[in-house]
């Protein structure tokens, strides 16, 4: 397990792969090198792909029943690593963490209601909330003069007075500024949600990694408010590096909010976990923990490695080791007020695909996403065609 070497660059070339893909569609040419959606080059750990080759090689790929093995891994998963006590009722499967944001947001809310998002973040929350025919209201971060960022609790308490949103979400830890988020703002969130009678949607994808030893805080787990008003989905898929495989969970310890919307997602057969999201899921949550460990290890180094080679290497640029998760969010304002021109360069000179910052809503204008979930061989070749859009 341990031995996997991160440092091998493997071709994900004509594997269907996203980053290649859709990048003619996203940057406009596809000679460019792929850092921009959020999955890592690693090679997925040996027991998940071990466990996937033992259910191809029953060569009968029938309906499925998840067993209470697979309950069991996610409980004690979350238990083990974020100390988070679970029931089995508790818990449920979904689709996808997209997928189950999709499905969350048709239950609890109804077309036309207001639902709050703290840009600059994940894309997808607009989309499928305007896809879902409903109203995005905007709390944005807040940005410190040090580079970080906090919410702003003092507007999130004014639009949910004023605007009467249906449901609030949160990313927790933060996708694409990194942050991870402490439980007193948490609680404040929540206080907030439960006073105006709000749902808090908590997306904890990136949960299992939080970088060099710090701890996740599950928004549902800071207090018994929280627990009363929060529907948390998580996954596997940004973890072990198994996004191709559809697999994500919900938890929600408040029983008004739990039983209609799973016995919902039953009726429908949404929760109806398929053969390969049984094994993968099972074998990277019994299976797979020093394998995270070290990889988590691997990612605070890159980061640190690709910060320190912008130090030094392209002046008025600057970006800092994220909290959590493999995406570095990196500050170009200095560089040119003009977003336009900021993305043409580093593509058409630096023949780099990055993630645009306006990606994530206006205010991340002057800013871009660096995946360093790569070897570090490739990184340095990113970082270094980085260099040379500005040249």
């Amino acid at each position: 397990m341990t031995n996997q070497n991160f440092n091998e660059v493997i071709d994900r070339r004509n594997s269907f792969a996203t980053k290649y893909e859709e990048l003619t569609e996203k940057y406009g040419r596809n000679d460019i090198m792929p850092l921009w959606i959020a999955d890592m080059d690693f090679a997925t750990p040996q027991p998940i792909i071990d466990s996937l080759h033992r259910c191809i090689d029953t060569r009968v790929l029938g309906y499925t029943t998840a067993p209470a093995e697979f309950w069991n891994a996610i409980a004690d998963w979350l238990r083990r690593r974020h100390n988070w006590q679970l029931e089995r009722s508790d818990i449920d499967f979904l689709p996808g963490v997209k997928k189950g944001f999709g499905l969350a947001l048709n239950y609890f809310t109804e077309k036309g209601d207001k639902i709050v998002i703290q840009p600059p973040v994940y894309h997808s929350f607009h989309s499928v909330i305007e896809g879902n025919g409903r109203i995005v209201v905007n709390n944005p971060l807040l940005l410190t003069a040090d580079g970080s960022y906090r919410m702003d609790l003092e507007g999130l308490e004014r639009i949910a007075a004023e605007e009467k949103p249906a449901m609030v979400v949160v990313c927790n830890p933060h996708n694409p500024v990194g942050v991870q988020w402490q439980a007193e703002e948490l609680r404040t969130v929540a206080e907030i949600c439960s006073r105006h009678n709000i749902i808090l949607l908590s997306d904890e994808i990136y949960g299992d990694m939080v970088l060099d030893n710090r701890t996740h805080i599950p928004t549902a787990m800071v207090s018994d408010t929280a627990a009363d008003v929060t529907v948390t989905i998580g996954a596997p898929s940004k973890s072990f590096n198994i996004p191709g495989i559809s697999s994500a969970w919900t938890v929600i310890k408040s029983e008004r909010l739990r039983n209609g919307f799973f016995a919902w997602l039953k009726a429908s057969e949404f929760d109806t976990a398929p053969t390969c999201a049984i094994a993968a899921t099972t074998a990277a949550y019994t299976q797979c923990d020093e394998w995270l460990d070290s990889v988590l290890e691997y990612i605070a180094d890159n980061c640190r490695f690709a910060c320190e080679y912008i130090k030094n290497n392209i002046p008025d640029v600057s970006a800092n080791v994220p909290e959590a998760g493999f995406g570095l969010w990196i500050d170009f304002r200095k560089k040119t007020a003009d977003h336009d021109q900021l993305c043409r360069l580093i593509i058409d000179k630096g023949h780099l695909a990055i993630s645009g910052g306006t990606t994530f809503g206006e205010e991340g204008a002057g800013f871009m996403r660096l995946n360093t979930g790569v070897p570090r061989s490739e990184l340095l070749a990113g970082l270094e065609r980085l260099k040379k859009a500005f040249e």
